[in-house]
Formats: structure tokens, sequence, C-alpha cells
């Protein structure tokens, strides 16, 4: 079974395509929110997966709506592309370093949607981007996924490098939360469903 998804979201503030492929690789990413840009394509790459996604956003008001609509869009499609979760290993997590940075993401794919974050700058920028968007982009994708998304930053003091490290610690994470367990259709619930 194609493990992927393609949807559209627009609104009044945004206008997204995304699509997303657990079984290919490549993609394009393009957002008018540069720094980000490069999280989405750091994420892609990480996760091994094939992402594409076409954002169009007020940013002449803030970057907020698109960064947290993508996130939003992006949750939707892990929901929609991952679909009965037969055989899925559900649980990932993963410690990632990124020269001074420490950062763990754990995710649990179990149906309900959760996310604690702790140690991510809140105040400054990167380039352009505000810091405290990227805890709005982890709730909004965690919330639509309907996974709980459990993100320490452990240590660290350039925020760009803190900032990257979560976003490949969540990729490695759920990369291995949506492989399929070898040889089994079973979900993994004691409830016999997610």
């Amino acid at each position: 079974m194609a493990r992927k998804a393609t949807l559209q979201r627009k609104t009044r503030e945004t206008n997204i395509t995304l699509t997303l492929d657990f079984d290919a690789t490549g993609g394009a990413i393009n957002t008018p929110v540069g720094f980000f840009n490069h999280m989405l394509e750091s994420f892609a790459k990480h996760s091994g997966w094939c992402l594409t996604i076409e954002a169009a956003g007020d940013t002449h008001v803030d970057d907020h709506h698109t960064v947290e609509d993508v996130g939003i869009c992006l949750g939707l499609a892990l929901k929609q592309a991952i679909g009965e979760k037969q055989g899925m290993a559900r649980f990932g997590s993963a410690t990632i370093p990124m020269d001074e940075a420490l950062a763990e993401a754990v995710v649990d794919f179990g149906g309900r949607g959760y996310c604690v974050v702790n140690g991510l700058p809140r105040e400054g920028t990167i380039g352009t981007f505000a810091v405290e968007l990227t805890h709005e982009f982890f709730q909004a994708l965690a919330m639509s996924a309907e996974m709980n998304l459990h993100l320490n930053v452990r240590y660290g003091s350039n925020r760009h490098h803190i900032v990257e490290a979560a976003f490949k610690a969540l990729a490695h994470a759920c990369r291995q939360a949506v492989m399929v367990r070898a040889g089994s259709s079973e979900i993994l619930s004691t409830k016999g469903t997610l």
C-alpha cells in the first residue's frame, strides 16, 4: 500500500499545497520564510521522505500564519499517509547534536495529539525568523497528526543550532515511528485500534 498524501489548504491568510511520500525521496520546499525553508528541507532529508511544499502567506503581517499552517498541513499529511497503522512501529525517539546544542524528540502516533516542548528559545530571531514560531510549528504539527510529541532541548547557546537539532531529532523520531515492522500487520495497541 502506498503511504503518501497530497493536500491543499487555502484560507484568507495562507495557501498551501503539500505532498508527503514515505517511500520516495526528494521534493522541493518553497515558503516565503527563508530559515523555515531550511528547517523543512532538513526535516525532509533526515526523515528520508519526499516532501514537497508550496506555500504562500500573509508575511507582510507576520510569518506566524504561514509557519503554523504548514505545521497543520504536514500533520494532516502524516496522519493521512500513515493510514490504519497496521504493522507500524508507532513510537520513535532520537537525540541529535549540532555543535554545542543537543535536542531529543520522542513521538507516539497513538491517535491523540499532545505537545510538550522544553528548552527551545522563545526570544530572538534567526535571520528574520522569530524563534517563538518554532514552538507554534511543533504544536500545530503534533495536534494535526494526532501524535504525542515530547521535545527537549538539553542544552545549547546558538539559536540556529538549537532549532536545527530539534527539527533533525523530530525527523529521525518520526522516521522510526512510521516504519513497518517486518512481517507484521498488527496494530500496536492493547485496544486493537489507534
